[in-house]
């Protein structure tokens, strides 16, 4: 067994990489560290990454805009009768429809209700009529 480990030693000392080996040693290196970066390490390319800004900035903008839409639809006259009638629809796209339909979803300064807007309150007022 001793002599087995001096071999295996003396093979490992005298062991030179050649170019090729190198060459392909470090594709498989750049391949695996590509590899792991995108799919563990949260890397992404540009283009994912303002996709990603996009949709988050999307988001707040609505989260920001649906509050006003409740406000507008508390200051209706009819709001009671009207929440009645947007609890009887069936579904949240009836709803989010419904919404347009009062005006509440249209902002200040827009011409056209916003779909996104009419959904999240949508949502939001059903909260207040549960």
């Amino acid at each position: 067994m001793q002599a087995n480990i001096a071999t295996i030693r003396q093979r490992w000392a005298e062991a030179k990489l050649t170019k090729m080996a190198a060459f392909w040693v470090a594709i498989g290196a750049i391949t695996l560290t590509l590899f792991l970066g995108f799919s563990r390490g949260g890397w992404m390319t540009g283009g994912s990454a303002q996709r990603m800004a996009k949709s988050a900035s999307q988001g707040a903008v609505i989260e920001r805009l649906a509050p006003i839409c409740v406000m507008q639809f508390n200051q209706d006259p009819l709001r009671d009768q009207k929440l009645e009638e947007l609890k009887a629809l069936p579904s949240t796209f009836q709803r989010a429809r419904y919404i347009q339909e009062q005006g509440w979803a249209t902002m200040p300064g827009e011409a056209r209700p916003d779909d996104q807007v009419a959904a999240e309150c949508s949502q939001q007022l059903m909260l207040i009529a549960d």
